[in-house]
């Protein structure tokens, strides 16, 4: 599993992807306010879309991410 950790509106965004047996990847996402360190201000959300390819699979949660902090602050 690979991840990138970028920032955007007061959040540490971490995108990741793993490889499944048949060979797509699970796009998955760790969220962080980033100027909180208790658990309560982190947010996990696993395979949220399935991709051929573990680029594909980072950009989306990516993008993912940025809507949902847009959509709730």
């Amino acid at each position: 599993m690979q991840s990138h950790t970028n920032h955007y509106r007061g959040y540490a965004i971490s995108p990741s992807a793993h490889r499944l047996a048949d060979g797509s990847f699970s796009s998955n996402l760790v969220l962080r306010a980033a100027d909180a360190d208790d658990e309560a201000s982190t947010y996990e959300f696993y395979s949220l879309e399935y991709f051929g390819s573990k680029k594909a699979a980072l950009r989306y949660s990516s993008r993912w991410a940025r809507e949902w902090i847009d959509n709730r602050g």
